[in-house]
């Protein structure tokens, strides 16, 4: 098997091609995350650039940056001239604390925290630091943190971080074959009718020419399904419980855009009913929360975490409550 220790990425050209195995240990990360082990230096967007190139390959073929490796897999890995190692971003003492003070759960195989809105969970396109980055710094003696799902930017809520690498694979498991129970808060536009349970729609990723990523409900896409539950009504507004049986990108977002009632804060999935309440309501994000995930442990253990809504989208539903209690309306 061949190996490289990832020192080997210096500030001059790398010797060569690299064409590196991937063993037991490194299976299930992904190609993105491996990368960035071994070419030290490299800017992400450098990396993510290769990979749509065509330059990185995965047994000989093209691969995307989220990617997950097998055992056994083979990597290409371009030489790459690295003028100096780009500095690391340095974490924010205010950043390293509020991610401390956010974790829900810590066990020594994994994390849970519930990750603030307007954080990405990873670098990346223009993002230098993001919640696996960050804690990968103020966590030193953990070498072996990865996400094992992803939450959009402005999504808020349960994030789980495996800290080994058998966790990770088991995990990963366990949300590929949907044995993961996720409960979302979704503020939505309008009045969501009690009989509408879920919202079945088939989903595909287009790019637009400005390269940001949308997802349309599109008959060519894939099956995608997410069940839904009132939770509170403010008159024209309603709180629902989003709880999908798929893990598509931006699929509940989609979903009640779909269904007549996006989600409110949402610009990319909005309209102009829902921009009028979210600014009415006094709303400066998207209102999409992950309140709850439900999982078991290698060992058949069940685990349950609850996050709670952060401070800003409590004021949101205390005024609306105040608002419907003032206009003498019923939930």
């Amino acid at each position: 098997m061949m190996r490289q220790n990832s020192s080997e990425s210096t500030p001059a050209a790398s010797a060569g091609v690299r064409r590196l195995t991937i063993d037991a240990d490194q299976a299930g990360q992904r190609l993105d995350n491996y990368l960035s082990s071994r070419m030290k230096g490299v800017p992400k967007s450098r990396l993510y650039r290769l990979v749509r190139k065509g330059e990185v390959r995965v047994n000989g073929k093209r691969a995307k940056p989220d990617t997950r490796l097998e055992n056994g897999d083979l990597v290409r890995i371009p030489p790459v001239r690295v003028r100096e190692s780009a500095p690391e971003p340095n974490v924010p003492d205010k950043l390293a604390q509020k991610l401390e003070q956010a974790i829900l759960l810590e066990t020594p195989a994994l994390l849970v925290l519930n990750k603030p809105s307007g954080l990405a969970v990873h670098g990346g396109s223009g993002i230098n630091l993001g919640v696996i980055e960050a804690l990968r710094k103020i966590r030193p003696d953990v070498p072996g943190l990865e996400l094992v799902h992803r939450l959009d930017r402005d999504t808020s809520g349960c994030l789980v971080v495996a800290k080994k690498r058998s966790m990770l694979r088991h995990l990963h498991a366990q949300f590929r074959d949907d044995k993961v129970q996720k409960t979302y808060q979704a503020l939505v536009a309008g009045r969501w009718p009690a009989r509408r349970q879920s919202v079945a729609a088939p989903l595909k990723k287009n790019e637009l020419k400005s390269g940001e990523r949308v997802v349309r409900v599109s008959q060519d896409g894939k099956a995608s399904l997410t069940n839904y539950k009132v939770e509170s009504r403010f008159g024209d507004i309603t709180l629902v419980q989003a709880m999908p049986k798929t893990g598509r990108t931006h699929q509940i977002r989609v979903h009640c855009q779909y269904a007549g009632h996006p989600i409110m804060g949402d610009p990319k999935y909005g309209d102009d009913r829902s921009e009028q309440q979210t600014k009415d309501a006094g709303l400066k994000r998207l209102f999409l929360h992950a309140a709850r995930l439900e999982f078991a442990l290698p060992d058949g253990e069940e685990v349950v975490v609850n996050a709670p809504l952060a401070p800003e989208l409590k004021t949101v539903l205390k005024g609306l409550a105040q608002r419907r209690s003032d206009n003498g309306q019923n939930s």
